[in-house]
């Protein structure tokens, strides 16, 4: 198998007007593997996902997908890549098999083509029973199997997904999550974008961007083994007035509640956070159960991006 990188991209920046939406990013994706894009709204990623396929052109660097140099050879590329968006972009009034006969048509496959790949993708994603049902009538979960079959019809070498679960159930996000993994293993190098916590988790590699900037890349452990903080969980009678008061205080980059609890990011450079976090707290809440625990994703993309997100700076 080639295991040269499927995109790399060198200083990929895009601008409109004196808004920098993408700002000078690196980026090199594994060939059959999950690459995620987490960040919050705003941050970058379908402004980069749409470079990357070749629908808006770059301000500044170079790409290369499949070997491919975008835009200039945006053309051949489409007929090697899915695409789908969060929001469903497939024909409501047409049933589901002439959605995908249509998209079909669009790909040029041949009719012997059409009847073998519609007929084994709808059996997959669990939609033969529906094939003649219009897509409006489908549910969440089903308009997302059928925009995920649409675009893996032509079988790409290469899968672009823009937020794809962010109007569906956690039972078939997990399904779906599911389906891309079979795709992994079948060859196929899937980019995803989400702002879901546990489905970043699942990616093989991860690139955690803030304000156009990749700021944090690597696999979810090796994030989390890198993190630039630490990480002190307490137990509090008072969580609330607890956390105002630990936020305004030296050393503390985020405070979280959860139930009774607090889970606390503390500046890299303090050696012992426990004790920090102890003489930071009121004397009546000194006998309140603190302890060091190991950072989770969540924790690398507060650290990462200093809060911001979590406290509204």
């Amino acid at each position: 198998m080639n295991s040269s990188p499927v995109i790399v991209a060198q200083q990929l920046t895009r601008r409109f007007g004196t808004f920098t939406a993408v700002d000078h990013i690196q980026l090199s994706v594994p060939r059959a593997q999950i690459y995620g894009f987490l960040g919050p709204n705003g941050s970058g990623k379908s402004t980069t996902i749409r470079m990357l396929c070749g629908l808006l052109l770059p301000s500044e660097g170079e790409v290369q997908v499949l070997g491919l140099s975008i835009p200039r050879q945006a053309e051949q590329l489409k007929l090697k890549i899915g695409y789908m968006t969060q929001k469903f972009s497939l024909y409501d009034d047409l049933s589901v098999e002439e959605n995908l006969e249509f998209i079909a048509q669009v790909y040029c496959l041949t009719k012997p083509q059409q009847r073998r790949r519609i007929d084994q993708l709808l059996l997959q994603y669990h939609l033969a029973e529906r094939r003649k049902q219009r897509a409006a009538t489908l549910s969440g979960g089903q308009r997302q199997r059928l925009a995920l079959a649409a675009a893996t019809l032509h079988e790409p070498e290469l899968l672009f997904l823009d937020e794809p679960t962010s109007a569906v159930d956690p039972q078939s996000r997990r399904e779906f999550w599911e389906t891309l993994f079979t795709l992994t293993t079948q060859g196929t190098t899937i980019l995803v974008s989400t702002h879901y916590m546990d489905e970043a988790e699942r990616c093989h590699r991860l690139a955690i961007l803030d304000r156009g900037k990749i700021v944090a890349d690597g696999s979810p452990r090796e994030l989390e083994e890198r993190i630039a903080a630490k990480v002190v969980e307490i137990e509090s009678e008072q969580p609330q007035a607890t956390r105002q008061h630990l936020l305004q205080q030296r050393g503390v980059l985020s405070v979280t509640q959860l139930g009774v609890r607090l889970r606390i990011l503390i500046q890299q450079q303090i050696l012992d956070p426990v004790q920090h976090v102890r003489g930071l707290l009121p004397v009546q809440t000194t006998s309140d159960t603190i302890t060091q625990v190991r950072p989770n994703l969540e924790d690398v993309f507060v650290a990462a991006t200093q809060g911001r997100y979590r406290e509204g700076q």
